[in-house]
């Protein structure tokens, strides 16, 4: 090996610029060199630069493969929808060292595909705009889901050019474009795109580099997608729960008032005390009052709002004894609303019960009269134990007044005697 041809070994080490290789052989001239030699360097400096090609071609698919492996990386840790795709077309931009790059997604029910992000972009009608499927270049590529490049778009008859999109094109002022699509198994979920202001050729290695960045970017899309329907999904359910403890706290709370008006009724309780427990669990203030509700409140037996108070007829039977107020609460949900209303309806209950024993008092102690005039020789032991239930004394003095009433009847006669009986002090 001579020193001219060894200098080329030197040259591929330092990574000599391709202007150098040309120096060996001018030398070589310069120096007298025969035919021959200058033949041998000629064929030694072809060698040195197609190796200095491969070894700059390699080095290029290195740095090429470490960015998409770091891109990748850095996509798998975003979980914004936005800042994947912002993310996605920056790193297209710069692997293929482009003026510009942009993204569309494709629109299902439109049947079309939209500009969704861009980096480098002046035009706001570019950024807007649609691509129906298989229109220009972007169209093509969604369509078919193979990538398509240009070095010259308005040149190139291979697209289906419109007037949107041209006019879109070309207020960018792009020229040369390549776009790949994005896919996830076999659906096109949109088009990644890299383009120049200038005529360019875009390599082969550089289509499949955008080619295998789009692989990543797709999936990183989806994944966006699938962690966005998440949260979405978990702040529903949370929602959901939060309304599923509401009611079921407002159900128990119903409950607990309806085991409690329950026990009033069984026990003896009174009107107040149903208002008191209703109070208590709707957190207002709930009274009775004999005033008859207006023909607005009697709504088929439920509370009705009137102002800044809830109104509950207290009826039974057609008959309306009065209603159930509750202020200090504007605002019931339905299961409250049922409460007043069942509260307005144990009400209801407690008064014909009532009602009901005072006339049956005052039946038996009319009944009573009766005997005590009329049977003189029946048991004395048993008229005693009638009138200690009815807490009278027999065997006292008493007084005998007599009436006439103009309704016949054992009713007339009962109700006479009941108030003679009041009229001499005695409860009925």
């Amino acid at each position: 090996m001579s020193h001219e041809q060894a200098s080329y070994l030197e040259l591929l080490a330092r990574g000599a610029a391709t202007e150098a290789y040309d120096r060996p052989v001018l030398l070589a001239r310069a120096s007298g060199a025969g035919p021959e030699a200058l033949a041998e360097l000629e064929e030694a400096k072809q060698l040195a630069l197609r190796v200095r090609a491969e070894l700059e071609g390699r080095r290029r698919r290195e740095a090429e493969l470490s960015a998409l492996f770091e891109t990748a990386h850095d996509l798998a840790g975003l979980r914004d929808l936005d800042a994947v795709l912002r993310a996605i077309v920056q790193r297209a931009r710069s692997l293929l060292g482009t003026e510009v790059a942009y993204l569309s997604l494709n629109d299902p029910v439109a049947g079309d595909t939209y500009m969704r992000v861009t980096e480098g972009s002046v035009s706001a009608r570019f950024q807007q705009v649609r691509l129906g499927m298989g229109e220009g270049l972007g169209g093509l590529v969604a369509q078919t889901a193979r990538p398509y490049v240009t070095d010259d778009y308005f040149d190139d008859d291979r697209f289906r050019h419109t007037r949107t999109i041209d006019t879109a094109v070309r207020d960018e002022g792009l020229v040369a474009i390549l776009g790949v699509p994005l896919t996830l198994g076999s659906q096109v979920i949109g088009v990644l795109f890299a383009a120049d202001r200038r005529a360019r050729v875009f390599e082969h290695g550089q289509v499949a580099l955008l080619g295998s960045f789009a692989a990543h970017a797709a999936v990183a899309i989806d994944t966006a997608n699938l962690l966005a329907e998440t949260r979405s999904a978990l702040a529903e359910l949370e929602r959901a729960n939060d309304i599923i403890r509401e009611h079921s706290a407002v159900i128990e709370r119903a409950s607990e008032v309806h085991d409690r008006l329950t026990e009033l009724v069984l026990h003896g309780g009174g009107v107040h005390d149903v208002a008191d427990a209703v109070s208590e669990a709707l957190g207002g203030t709930v009274e009775f009052t004999e005033e008859p509700p207006g023909p607005a409140h009697l709504a088929g037996g439920h509370a009705v709002r009137d102002g800044d108070k809830w109104i509950a007829a207290v009826s039974a039977g057609g008959e309306v004894f009065g209603a159930l107020v509750l202020r200090g609460q504007p605002e019931l949900d339905p299961v409250d609303q049922r409460t007043l209303e069942r509260a307005a309806l144990v009400t209801s209950l407690l008064l014909l019960a009532r009602r009901s024993a005072g006339e049956a008092e005052q039946r038996v102690r009319g009944e009573l009269l009766d005997d005590l005039l009329d049977a003189p020789d029946r048991d004395r032991r048993l008229l005693r134990e009638r009138a200690a239930r009815l807490r009278t004394d027999v065997d006292s003095p008493h007084v005998v007044l007599a009436a006439r009433i103009d309704r016949a009847g054992a009713g007339g006669r009962s109700e006479l005697a009941a108030a003679l009986l009041m009229a001499l002090g005695y409860p009925c």
